[in-house]
């Protein structure tokens, strides 16, 4: 589990302020499913919400737990039924690759032929 300081912990709290809730946690609990749509909003944003339905106090600790101990983030705030999780993103970023265009036809020396060739 990812350990902050108190005055990073008080700029991420600044920095959550606006967010909205990524994440619902409802009545099935913390599965697998739920564990995985957080890693993958975790690898996108760093610092995300989460939104615990139900009114268990216990509950809602012990899943900010699990989330922390599982995925090797930081609990920021645990204020009501929202959750505050941060972690850093990855120091290898995601690179996409792009694909050439197919080569057409007609060879590099030879002009293009324009509109007004075509009009004579």
């Amino acid at each position: 589990m990812l350990q902050l300081s108190s005055v990073q912990r008080r700029e991420l709290r600044a920095r959550a302020h606006n967010l909205e809730p990524v994440v619902s946690i409802a009545e099935n609990g913390l599965t697998e499913a739920v564990l995985n749509e957080i890693e993958v909003s975790l690898n996108a944003h760093e610092l995300i919400k989460i939104r615990v339905y139900g009114d268990n106090r216990e509950n809602r600790l012990a899943y900010l737990e699990q989330i922390c101990a599982r995925l090797g983030a930081a609990n920021v705030q645990h204020i009501g039924k929202l959750l505050v999780v941060y972690r850093p993103a990855p120091a290898t970023p995601v690179t996409v690759t792009t694909q050439k265009r197919p080569k057409t036809g007609r060879s590099s020396s030879t002009p293009r032929k324009t509109k007004r060739s075509f009009q004579g």
